[in-house]
């Protein structure tokens, strides 16, 4: 009890704690309305398309943000950065200067990644997908690439200028015209093309919806002239696209080796598997949804303090937003150890055997949930590199004993091996985070002498 009042006393003193979670309301308000749209339309789409068609549909929207991800520069990250940094010297030029770079490089990079599309989907649909078929599909889906030209950098806009709100509605929105369109197409037994045809519905809406209010925020904040800023406003290039560059590796690196089980899963073994996977995350999804908004609203506030070079503050941050990110976890987890069997009868009987995938799914995605702020504090402290070069090595063991093993030992064996890529990583991450902050501050310390 005494614990529990403590922690109430702690929250009340700490405004930067109540504005963090404050904002991450808004997010976690839509994700959480998001997220209960998205179980019922991942259901309905799982029963009428059945396991396999499933596993279809999750190869065709993981090809298509893996390719877009691929060409990415993970411009949220660059404008959080760079564009924060600026607006807090009040160097309006360069923040302008920063934001439009970042949507022209956006924007090229989207052309870029539609057009290979185009030309790889009669091969991806063959070989991954199991039917040529499906290739108008996969070109179909791929367009949301072209919608979602400029969803980083207006993200990133949003980010730093606290507009968590507004993001949130458009977000709700997206999921609300996505589910619609699923619940049409289950009543009216449709097919395949109207499933792809609402996941397409709901990327349009936050992609374009994002952007305009990014640019919103950009007139307000800096004027209508704010796009004119010239480039010679930028800093220097070399620093500006190293840190490009290896958020772009970065991503790819964690595009291919954690966030595209679904392509992985289709190469190695068969649609089928891939629907039980996509059926397992699915439901861990639940645990993730209240962490995701922490991550738009906590890396703003870290880079904030290390700017300012408040390393208490910083420390104080890292862990309160663990405890809460922990507690729910753990929670949340221990609920879907139990209830996982249940909740997998929905999809329909043919979907239990996604539940031991799940599980071991779990264990490394809560690692992961619970310290979620490891790779956005080495971005703040200027070393993106470090976690670029920690997601590579634990990449290469984890693909390579995927080719090794995973189309002899099956769905499970490739499920441990995320699970394990996302402990060891991120546990070295942190490691490296935290001791570069005792540096740093040892070093504020000497300089300052009492």
């Amino acid at each position: 009890m005494k614990f529990l009042e403590k922690t109430w006393e702690t929250f009340k003193s700490d405004k930067l704690l109540q504005r963090i979670l404050a904002n991450s309301g808004y997010l976690l308000s839509s994700n959480v309305l998001s997220m209960g749209l998205s179980v019922i339309q991942s259901i309905l789409a799982g029963r009428l398309l059945g396991v396999a068609g499933f596993g279809v549909i999750g190869t065709i929207t993981a090809f298509a943000s893996t390719l877009n991800r691929l060409f990415s520069f993970r411009m949220n990250e660059l404008v959080v950065k760079y564009f924060g940094e600026a607006r807090a010297n009040h160097q309006s030029g360069r923040a302008g200067a920063v934001v439009k770079a970042a949507a022209l490089g956006e924007t090229g990079s989207a052309i870029l990644s539609f057009l290979i599309l185009v030309l790889l989907a009669p091969y991806v649909s063959a070989r991954l997908a199991d039917d040529p078929a499906t290739a108008p599909l996969f070109i179909l889906y791929g367009s949301m690439v072209l919608l979602n030209f400029a969803t980083e950098t207006a993200t990133g806009v949003l980010q730093v200028t606290n507009k968590f709100r507004s993001y949130a509605v458009v977000n709700l929105i997206s999921s609300i015209v996505n589910a619609a369109i699923i619940v049409w197409a289950f009543f009216t037994k449709r097919g395949m093309m109207e499933i792809v045809w609402a996941y397409l519905a709901g990327k349009a809406i936050l992609g374009l919806g994002t952007a305009y209010l990014g640019l919103k925020e950009m007139r307000n904040d800096l004027g209508a002239g704010w796009w004119k800023a010239p480039f010679s406003e930028l800093p220097a290039f070399k620093e500006l696209f190293g840190f490009a560059f290896s958020t772009n590796i970065s991503s790819t690196i964690i595009m291919l080796v954690r966030d595209n089980e679904a392509l992985w899963i289709a190469y190695f073994l068969s649609p089928t598997a891939v629907g039980y996977a996509k059926t397992a995350l699915a439901i861990i999804n639940l645990v993730q949804i209240p962490i995701t908004p922490f991550i738009s609203t906590t890396y703003p506030e870290i880079n904030h303090a290390v700017i300012k070079k408040d390393w208490t503050l910083l420390r104080r941050l890292l862990k309160r937003v663990t405890l809460i990110s922990g507690g729910w976890t753990l929670a949340t987890s221990l609920g879907l150890v139990v209830l996982g069997p249940w909740l997998l009868l929905f999809y329909g009987p043919d979907f239990q055997p996604a539940y031991v995938p799940m599980l071991i799914f779990l264990a490394g995605l809560g690692f992961a949930n619970i310290f979620f702020w490891n790779r956005p504090l080495l971005l703040s402290l200027g070393l993106p590199a470090v976690p670029t070069r920690i997601s590579l090595y634990c990449g290469i063991a984890k693909v390579a004993l995927a080719f090794l093993l995973v189309p002899r030992l099956g769905l499970n064996f490739e499920a441990f091996l995320l699970s394990a890529f996302f402990i060891v990583s991120v546990a070295f991450i942190i490691l490296r985070g935290l001791r570069e902050v005792r540096k740093r501050e040892s070093l504020n310390l000497e300089g300052n002498p009492a």
